[in-house]
Order: structure tokens, then sequence, then C-alpha cells
């Protein structure tokens, strides 16, 4: 199951988009137990996955103890210990929405090999004026979107060739709904060790769901994909 917003349609709009060989894949951000496994599967590599904080890497590392090809460690996604040109793909999930998205992308451009792959997914703004009740729940979650008509060409700008774009805003939804039974199912199963990964995050899906379905937050909050190539500069 992926947790994560675009649940596991972004994996599969990969897997349509692109069928060919890959030697090494690196996977950005928390909650991508699920995509490291897939991605293994089809593309039968070596999978790395970096998250930035020690429940990730400790809850991460369980659910993959069995899985010796996919590797977890914890680094500062804008100053990782990856060689230049070291991944054929780079994959991030709503790992991207935030004030570090400059500097993230600049050290995806020096990890990624030339005409390498990078297949991004992100919380998008669909329309401005975002009003107060959207902006803070973004602001409690350091969320920083950028507007959906201008997501292609923010990429575009930072040298990346658009293979494909994609709004699967409406598996927004699904998420929230996802979020609100699992906090049923979990709020009062947690072992201590799981406390501290899980109830801090589904508190905040919680209350980022009821905005999103009940209080108009889809009118606003949209979720976009783009799976590019690296550029010559």
């Amino acid at each position: 199951m992926i947790f994560l917003p675009g649940s596991d349609k972004q994996i599969n709009a990969l897997f349509r988009a692109l069928d060919q060989k890959l030697s090494s894949i690196l996977i950005i951000g928390s909650g991508c137990e699920d995509i490291s496994i897939k991605l293994q599967s089809k593309f039968s590599c070596p999978i790395d996955i970096i998250v930035d904080n020690y429940d990730s890497l400790i809850n991460t590392r369980v659910a993959l103890s069995n899985k010796k090809e996919i590797s977890v460690r914890m680094m500062d996604f804008t100053n990782t210990d990856f060689p230049d040109s070291s991944f054929d793909l780079i994959y991030s999930q709503a790992s991207m929405s935030n004030d570090s998205r400059n500097k993230i992308i600049k050290e995806v451009k020096r990890i990624i090999k030339p005409e390498g792959y990078f297949c991004n997914g992100e919380i998008v703004r669909l329309k401005d004026p975002i009003p107060v009740f959207v902006n803070d729940i973004w602001k409690a979650s350091d969320i920083n979107t950028i507007n959906s008509d201008a997501f292609a060409g923010f990429y575009k700008d930072k040298g990346f060739e658009i293979i494909l774009e994609e709004d699967i805003s409406g598996s927004l939804k699904e998420f929230y709904l996802m979020g609100n039974q699992l906090l049923k199912e979990k709020s009062d199963k947690l072992t201590n060790e799981e406390k501290s990964y899980y109830k801090k995050l589904l508190k905040q899906i919680s209350h980022e769901s009821n905005v999103y379905l009940k209080h108009g937050g889809d009118k606003y909050i949209g979720f976009k994909i783009l799976i590019m190539k690296k550029g010559q500069y």
C-alpha cells in the first residue's frame, strides 16, 4: 500500500512512460517502502532510499529488512554522499514541496547521470489566492507549493526536459480517506516504537483530510507528476 499523496498513480505513470533497462535508482523521502519494492521488481536493479530523520530510517529499514537489494540511509536531501552521476532514475513522491526545493533540485542534477530520468510528484496550488485555512495547514507541514499551471515551466527553467506531465489531483481524495481509516485503525494500537513516527503523522493527516474533504480544500489542493530527463545545463 502506497500511503502518500498520489498513491499508486505516480509509479504507474512512470511504468507506462519508461520501459528500459536501468542499473541504479534513488528514492528520496519517507513512506516509499512499497514504491521501492515495485521499482526493484520492475527494473531488477539496486535501489537506494534516503530519508531525512531517524524515525523514518528505522521504520523503513524494518519494513524492508528482507530486501537485501534495497539500501536505506539517512541523508540531507540537499547534500548527499553520492558521487556525481550516480543514478539512472531519481524518484520523489511528495518529498520536494518545501523551502529546500531549489537546493534539492541542484543536488538531483549533480547525482543523476547524463540523460538520466527524474520522476517527481508534488502538492500544487490549483488556483490563487489560497485561503487562510489551506495556507495554515501547509505552513504547519512546511509545504511550499508551485501553482499547477507553472509547475512544468518551473522545472524546464531548471534545465529538465519534460517527458510527461500528469494531473492526478483526483487521487488525493483516496489518500485522505485512507488517512482517516488508518487513523481509526491505528490510534489505539500503536506500540511505543511506532508512536513517535505514526501518531504525529496520522494526526496531521486527520487535520489535512478534514480541510480537503469537508471544508473545500479540494478546490485549491492538487497533485501533479512530472517525468523528466536531465538536460544539457
